[in-house]
Order: C-alpha cells, then structure tokens, then sequence
C-alpha cells in the first residue's frame, strides 16, 4: 500500500535506533509460555527502596534547569576527559571524513521517471533533496537539481529542522505531485507537515499543514486526506504511549480543527494510524490500523459504505496487493474458516497456517462481500529462515527473507498450483535489502553489503530479470587479513545462540585481543551482516575484534524467535548475550579485561542488565540512549507502547519479573562495576532521556567512575546531523580503545 500500513510504524519506533553505531545444526525455539527461572539478584531489597522514594525523579524534567545544570556538568567532565584522551583528536578526524563524505551512494526513489534523494555532507548539514532524471542517476555523475534545501529553510525560518521523509502522491490522470513534507524540530519524533508542490519545487501557499505531534497523513485525492494527529493540542486525544486515537477526514480550505471524525479508538491503545492505497483501478481505498498493543492490530477498511475489519488475526501485518491478491504475514499460529458455496463438494473449509508464513487472499473478493476469502500459503520458512516482507514493482512481487541470518530475495508468482518462487542472484553472502519498489516502476534497486562488503547498489530489470551493479562503494577500511566466522554459543537452557566474529586471522587466542561485543534481542529486529565503515576505520583497522550477537529477541529466525524472550520470558535475551560473552572467554578470543558492549534503546536496556547482572564479565559497556527504570518505562514518553514486549509493572506479577530486571532498581552502591559511558539525547522524545540521567546520577552518588554524554539535540538516534554523529562516534571508539586495548610495555 502507498503507506505501508503503520502498525508497521509503531514497530520502528523503537527499533530504529539500532542503527546507532552499528548501521547496522537447526536453531531450537524454546516453548514460550513458561517464564525462564530467575533468580532474584542480591540487591532486591535495595531495589524496593529505590521504588519506594525515587530521589533523582527531578531528572525526568526533561528541560528542568536543574536538571539541565546537572546534564551540562556532566557533558563537561566526560567530554575534557575524553577529548583529552590520544586518540580522540584522530578518531573524530575519521568519523567526521566519513560522516562528511561525498564517496556515498545517493539511495533513491523514483517518481515519473526522476530519481529523488536526500543528501547530506560537510555543507549542507542539515540536507538537501534533490533529483535527477533516471539515465543521468545511472552515470558515476549524476546532474543533480535540488528540490528543497533545508539548511537554506531552517535558516530562512530560523528553526533547527530535521527532515523526517516526505508522502507523496500523483493520482493516476492528474498534473501534478503533491507531497506531505515532514520536518522535526531538532530530531524529535513530534513533526510538522507542510503540503509541497514537488513540480513547482515551493510549498503550497495556502495549503494543508499540521501543527507538531506525533502524527500520520495519507492522501486520498489532491484535495483530502486522512490526519491522525493531536487534535486539541492538549494531548485528550493522544494514546498513553503518546500517539494519535483519533483519525479525521480532511478537506482542502477546511481548517484542520474543523475535520471530520471517521474512526476514534481507545486511549489505551498504542495508536490509530491512517492508510491509503490507489488500486491498479486507479481507485483509492482507505482505512485506519488501530494497534491495540504494540504487537496486536486491527486493520479497518473505511471506504465501503461500512467500517468493515480485514478478517486477520490480531497478530499479523498486512502487505500490499499484488495481482489481486493481499498479502499477510502471520505472527501467531492461524486457522483460517472459508467460506463455501457448495457445501457438499467443499469438505474441510478451514486451513492451518504457522506463525512466520506468508499469506495471501483475493483481494477484491474480500471488498465485494467483507468476509474471508480462501487463503493460500505463499512462503513458509524453515527454522534458520525469517520472512522479512514483499515488496511491489510494476510486475512483481519480491520476498526478502533471512536465512541464517543473512539475506536472499525471491521473486513471487501466482500459478495454477499455488505460488512459484525463483531467487534473484545476489553478489555473495551478506545483507541485501530492497532499497525502492513501486507498482509504477519496473526498476527495482536492491542494496547488497557485508561486513567486509561496501555497499552496493544493484538495478533489477523486472522485465528481463537481469541484475546489474549500478554503483558500489569502494573500501573504506583495509580488509586485508580479516576474516569473518559465524560460531555459535550455549545458552542457560541450551539454546543454540549464532554470532558473527570478525577479525584477523590467525590472532593468537590468549585472551588478550580488544573485542566489542554488540547486541539489541527486541521487537523482532534482525541484526544481519552489514558493512561499518566507523568501525573499520576506529576498531578493526587497529586490531580489535567485532562480534554480532544474534540472540533471541531479535527477527532472525522469525516470530518464534522474538517471542521467546517477551515479558516474563526475557531473562532468555540477557542469559543468550551472556552465553555469548562466555563463550569468547573459553575460546580464548578475548577475556573480561578486553571485552567491552554497546548497545541503544533497547539494546541500552540490554546493557544496563548486563552491567547489573555481569559486571564481570566487561571493562567497558556503551549504553546509548537507553531504557533502564523498568519499573516507570510505561509513564515516560512513547513507553507505554512496549508493555506487550516487556510486561506492565502496574500488574502485580509481570512488576514482579521487572523488579528482577530492571537496571536502576538493581545498582548496588556496593558492587564493583566497569566504567560506563552514558549517551542519550535532551531531544529524544521516545526514550526518555530520565533514563539514562538517573541511572548514571546513581553512579556518580555511589563515588563511582562513569562517563555521560547528552546531545541538547538529536532526537533518537542522539544526533540531528552528520557532525553530531561523528563527533558521538569518536567519544564512543576513543572510551573503548581506552578501556579494551593492552597497555603496551
């Protein structure tokens, strides 16, 4: 659909930060509905004392002045002791080469025959949009015209703005493209949209813009769209994880106060979100998903002459319609009931599906009566394979899928006998991705890496089926003498955990070698091989090891995977990336002293259990914007919309496991821990940056050493422009050099 339905967008809301620093026998699935044993942690009768009275709950005051004072006093300490350190001053020359770099590949989407992009390098900071034609793109120089300049806007406005994607629309036998351009004050999540003419390249004087929420559009035709948005501005209709439930019809000269209610959900849910789709007809049909936990949806056709809900299962995602047939891919086991129209031939109306398949029905079947059509299976994976999504082009339907973690893509067709698959060649192995799709174009760009691998961009022709490399990167770090091993650990209840090591080859195996462990385990999220060129140039080029956990939690091996570290049962993700570590240490790879973790947003919350849990086993832990008061995650910002991934605390049994876990309740002034370094953003308005602020001011009321690191700005990703990522990078790689490499003698 022309908006990938957004239930989607509630999951990549907190999966995106796994994009901070990293740019990311058969596998068995435990039974997922016995919680793992846990031992409550020492410390338990500390942590009720810090749920009883929470002295440092000033430091949720997201611009309180004492607050503030207290983040500008800390920015200043780190930042002299790390600037100060030798290697810091190289480092950021790195990071800020790469960073500002025009050697990088203009990834694209194309409208009408024009390839359109977003670039950001030394100039211009904040970014320029720009196009070219589809010929002129295929060149090693492109003739760029810029489309919207946004530093030139941001000073023209004197704001600090961040562009956030823009939805553009041209119905079919119109004149013009209009598009919703979204910009965010200084990386927030809260955007405003401004209605563009992308023909005449100017802002529509006059035309449709929202105030700042968090918020969603779809267009139905050039003069109405849907709007899921704060309406009163008052936050009355925004969910308690801070998202839209009320979705209105919006008309062109009405005043956005003025639009009309279609669809009103609960305030206890995630969100409602907007979806709008032109069919091959050239008729728009629309509807609402309202995500009634951050897992759990229903998805509701709003244009028929009724509300009428698509008969999926709750945990399910709907696709795109290819040749008349919608697609869904399945997160729960699923008995599809068909209807019959004879019963005496018919026999058995019902069909079993697994969680992971992909699903597909007639679509215009369902339209015509609102019920269930018969279902067929499109694509079941085996247990080392993962169903990532389909993707449309004017021909074709294209399934990404994992498999052992990295990527194929195949190619689907509906036959007679069910649905025929062909796989698309692919350089080696490693990650491919569809970088653009569009019903409208019959080119394909596919985005193929490794972790020795640069990227590169390869042309699929729907037509004649043939790949071409249409533009690669070149190396960005010396690969000479690296080797990559997918190994695998133990786990506490003998699960089998794959990790990725890359390295030289031939390191002596005493346990001395400087090794950074990375890992999220959440949301579904797959961690797969991918090309770092920050971490090549300020790890492995200067001998260290790097190691990618794919523990459960995570994607990589479907539903089962994710769901069998959720709520109660997620002492599994921290006992698989501890299986990992330990597994380092008998291999003689490296040892604790050597051994250091990152990871963001959940993947911060991994790190602030492993450095309660395991302190040591580490010397050094990133912890990048994190969650880490488990025990008030759900009244901060965007958290009460991960209650179905880690438990409630207001439930009396699921606070119970949270107690065990939660990382600022177990600190313990006593316990010898590594030294942290602390990195979150005052902008990010997902993951509160309380979080990381309480946690360290237990350090710093302890005497113990920690290091912290707040960007004023930057939303999520704790940094609002490429400047501000490399500067991050570089403290972040100059801690860990420090920390992890032998002292020489």
């Amino acid at each position: 659909m022309r908006l990938a339905i957004t239930a989607i967008a509630a999951a990549a809301l907190l999966a995106a930060c796994t994009t901070l620093t990293h740019p990311a026998g058969e596998t068995a699935v435990p039974d997922t509905e016995n919680p793992a044993e846990i031992t409550p942690p020492a410390s338990s009768a500390m942590a009720a004392a810090v749920v009883r009275e929470d002295p440092y709950i000033w430091l949720e005051e997201v611009e309180g002045e004492d607050a503030l004072t207290w983040v500008r006093g800390q920015n200043e300490r780190s930042l002299a002791e790390l600037e100060a350190l030798p290697d810091y001053a190289d480092n950021l020359a790195k990071t800020l080469e790469l960073a500002t770099s025009d050697d990088r590949i203009p990834y694209g989407t194309i409208r009408d025959g024009m390839v359109y992009n977003f670039w950001q390098d030394e100039t211009n900071t904040r970014g320029l949009w720009r196009r070219t034609t589809l010929e002129s793109y295929e060149t090693d120089a492109p003739d760029w015209e810029t489309v919207l300049d946004f530093d030139q806007l941001s000073a023209d406005e004197d704001k600090n703005w961040v562009y956030k994607g823009a939805d553009c629309f041209r119905p079919k036998g119109a004149s013009k493209t209009l598009c919703m351009v979204s910009l965010s004050d200084g990386g927030k999540d809260a955007i405003i949209q401004r209605e563009f003419d992308l023909d005449t390249k100017t802002f529509v004087d006059g035309g449709f813009v929202t105030r700042e929420a968090k918020q969603g559009t779809a267009w139905i035709d050039h003069d109405t769209m849907l709007v899921g948005t704060d309406w009163g501005g008052d936050g009355s209709t925004l969910t308690s994880s801070g998202y839209p439930s009320v979705v209105k019809l919006w008309t062109r000269g009405q005043a956005l106060e003025d639009a009309t209610e279609i669809y009103a959900g609960d305030l206890t849910d995630v969100g409602v979100w907007p979806w709008a789709t032109e069919r091959d007809d050239g008729n728009v049909i629309y509807g609402v998903v309202e995500a009634d936990t951050f897992f759990t949806s229903q998805y509701w056709l709003l244009s028929s002459e009724t509300p009428v809900q698509y008969p999926v299962p709750a945990k399910s995602t709907l696709g795109d319609e290819y040749k008349g047939w919608q697609f869904v891919t399945l997160q729960q086991d699923w008995e599809a009931s068909h209807p019959c129209s004879d019963a005496q031939a018919c026999g058995d109306t019902s069909t079993s599906f697994k969680i992971g398949d992909l699903i597909a029905f007639n679509h215009q079947d369902f339209l015509d009566t609102g019920k269930l059509p018969y279902v067929q299976l499109v694509f079941r994976a085996n247990g080392r394979q993962a169903v990532n999504g389909v993707s449309i082009a004017k021909g074709a339907a294209l399934l990404s899928i994992n498999d052992n973690v990295a990527s194929k893509i195949l190619r689907l067709e509906p036959t007679m006998d069910g649905w025929a698959t062909t796989e698309i060649a692919l350089p080696g192995t490693g990650q491919a991705s569809i970088a653009f799709a569009d019903k409208e174009s019959e080119t394909v760009f596919i985005n193929f890496e490794g972790f020795l691998t640069p990227d590169s961009l390869l042309k699929y022709d729907v037509t004649s089926g043939d790949v071409s490399s249409l533009k690669s990167l070149p190396a960005k770090f010396d690969t000479t003498g690296l080797v990559v091993h997918q190994k695998e650990a133990t786990s506490k209840d003998g699960t089998k955990i794959p990790y990725f090591a890359i390295h030289r080859e031939g390191i002596e195996l005493d346990g001395k070698n400087p090794t950074l462990l990375y890992g999220y385990g959440g949301f579904e999220v797959s961690l797969r091989p991918s090309y770092s060129a920050t971490i090549g140039r300020l790890w492995l080029e200067k001998g260290g090891i790097y190691v990618l956990a794919n523990i459960r939690g995570g994607g990589e091996f479907g539903p089962a995977w994710h769901q069998a570290g959720l709520k109660g049962n997620r002492q599994r993700i921290y006992d698989d990336f501890i299986a990992v570590g330990e597994d380092l240490h008998q291999l003689g790879i490296t040892s604790p002293d050597h051994l250091g973790i990152m990871g963001g947003s959940n993947g911060g919350l991994l790190m602030g259990v492993m450095i309660t849990q395991a302190p040591q086993m580490w010397n050094a832990v990133v912890i990048q914007v994190p969650l880490l008061d488990m025990l008030r995650y759900h009244k901060l910002l965007a958290g009460a919309s991960w209650i179905d991934e880690y438990g409630d605390p207001d439930i009396a049994e699921e606070r119970a496991f949270l107690e065990t876990i939660s990382p600022y309740q177990n600190f313990d002034a006593n316990a010898d821990y590594p030294t942290p370094l602390f990195v979150t953003s005052t902008k990010d308005d997902r993951v509160h940056p309380g979080h990381a602020r309480k946690m360290a001011k237990l350090f710093e009321a302890a005497g113990k050493p920690f290091l912290y690191y707040e960007n004023i700005d930057g939303g999520h990703s704790a940094a609002a422009n490429q400047k501000e990522r490399a500067k991050r990078s570089a403290l972040e790689f100059t801690y860990l050099y420090e920390r992890l490499f032998p002292v020489s003698e």
